[in-house]
């Protein structure tokens, strides 16, 4: 029975002992943030922002407990600034999982806009990222991704291509 990928992200997080997961709600990441809350291995809570999120992760990691952040694409937006002087300033392995949203069928041009600047950021910031859209990958880049991170202590961020999760599809049908 193959396995969904959520599930396989679960197992590397707790394989790599990522326990804490502040996240902003997002509906691509519910099965994720699901099988998160119903895991008492995790500490899991909404943030109300994604730089709170970044802020609460890197203080985890200064007290010695690892952390991921959970967003969608338009979370990523605000948030040049923060991990440009907290994680990537003072070598804080920030984890982030950024569900990708304006691409493949987006129906929200305000995603599109932060999807086209969402790696010339990253890579401007010089931050390690890695897509990810086979589930067969899933495991490996995130496993390898999450120990990079944490041997480098330098902030990385894991996209989650519609191509693996299924994306967001708009209620409304195209005009065809």
């Amino acid at each position: 029975m193959s396995q969904e990928w959520h599930e396989i992200v679960v197992e590397a997080l707790k394989a790599n002992d990522i326990r804490l997961i502040p996240y902003v709600p997002d509906n691509v990441l519910k099965p994720l943030i699901a099988a998160i809350h119903a895991d008492p291995f995790f500490t899991a809570f909404t943030a109300a922002r994604e730089e709170e999120a970044v802020g609460i992760v890197a203080g985890g990691a200064m007290a010695g407990m690892r952390g991921m952040v959970l967003m969608q694409t338009s979370g990523f937006a605000t948030l040049a600034n923060v991990l440009a002087s907290l994680p990537c300033a003072y070598q804080i392995p920030v984890l982030l999982m950024v569900s990708e949203r304006g691409t493949l069928g987006e129906f929200n041009t305000g995603q599109a806009a932060v999807w086209r600047t969402m790696r010339p950021t990253l890579e401007a910031l010089g931050m390690e990222y890695h897509v990810i859209t086979r589930l067969d990958e899933c495991g490996f880049i995130v496993d390898r991704t999450v120990k990079q991170a944490l041997l480098t202590q330098q902030p990385a961020a894991l996209i989650l291509s519609p191509l693996l999760t299924g994306g967001k599809i708009s209620p409304v049908k195209a005009r065809g």
